[in-house]
């Protein structure tokens, strides 16, 4: 690899197909979380290395529940990524949201179980005995949302600063009933995967946000025909040109950033005595957690 990669880019694989990106080189990882959802497609775009990943793999082979999002965002921390960009598909819950707009959200609200949400406190990774408390009062980067927001605007695309976001579980659409309760609640937008990849993030201490691809009405919306595979599949490639100028305009605009403003995430996070956490567990998780806590304080 010719040098640090400090922007990630995660999505469908067409995000990356790009005239623009040169010097491309393929890489393979593999992390003490299994295998990332494909290789890292890495980039000069911009006068800048960036990394790509097809989230659900190239060929669209994982599930929303199946994607392993942790050794994905173990990868990024590998490369070096600072920053990162996730692009995904989502229902509208508003109706001033329609279909083919673009949704910065500023804040989440996870309906998803049973996926693995932390780095941390994992037996069957071999992390237990570690605990730390990673702070998602915002779990998205304020800064970069923001210049998320102004790449898309750029674009000339109808773009929607803000709202709530819910992650459901899936792989299946919601009912009706689902639908309605989550305008109730004031959701604004749905998905399948940004929980717990924005959680994973913060531990990762990268700064992250969304570029939501607006598909659907979801099926609260009565007047309009219930969200299908064939529907998000066809917004998506009517949308793919303008993400592709979105994520372009977004890695122009973060040429010559400082440090991510997540980068200290876990400074005030872990609650464990460091007297007694494991040499094996610090030694697994030294790319994480190695600046807060040195090698020789560990113990056997």
């Amino acid at each position: 690899m010719k040098e640090q990669v400090r922007i990630g880019v995660i999505g469908g694989s067409g995000v990356y197909q790009m005239e623009a990106l040169t010097d491309v080189e393929e890489i393979v990882l593999e992390t003490p979380f299994g295998s990332p959802s494909d290789a890292y497609m890495v980039g000069t775009l911009a006068g800048q290395r960036v990394a790509f990943l097809a989230r659900h793999g190239r060929g669209h082979r994982f599930s929303p529940s199946r994607v392993n999002y942790r050794a994905n965002i173990y990868g990024f921390k590998m490369l070096g990524v600072e920053y990162l960009i996730g692009v995904s598909a989502c229902g509208s819950l508003r109706e001033d949201i329609a279909p083919g707009h673009i949704v910065i959200p500023t804040q989440l609200f996870d309906r998803t179980h049973g996926r693995k949400g932390s780095f941390f406190d994992d037996p069957d990774v071999g992390t237990d005995g570690l605990v730390v408390h990673v702070g998602v009062a915002d779990p998205f980067c304020p800064m970069l949302s923001e210049i998320c927001y102004e790449a898309v605007r750029e674009t000339g695309a109808p773009v929607h600063w803000g709202g709530n976001f819910v992650t459901v579980e899936g792989p299946r659409f919601s009912t009706k009933a689902e639908s309605r309760v989550f305008r109730t609640l004031g959701m604004d937008i749905i998905g399948m995967t940004t929980t717990p990849e924005a959680q994973l993030a913060r531990e990762a201490e990268m700064s992250y946000a969304v570029m939501a691809h607006v598909t659907d009405y979801d099926v609260w919306h009565e007047s309009e025909t219930p969200v299908t595979v064939e529907m998000v599949v066809k917004t998506l490639l009517s949308n793919a040109e303008i993400a592709k100028r979105a994520v372009m305009n977004a890695i122009r605009r973060l040429e010559g950033a400082g440090p991510s403003p997540q980068a200290s995430a876990l400074r005030d996070a872990i609650i464990t005595n460091r007297a007694v956490i494991r040499a094996d567990v610090l030694e697994r998780l030294s790319l994480l957690i190695g600046k807060y806590i040195p090698g020789p304080q560990a113990t056997a």
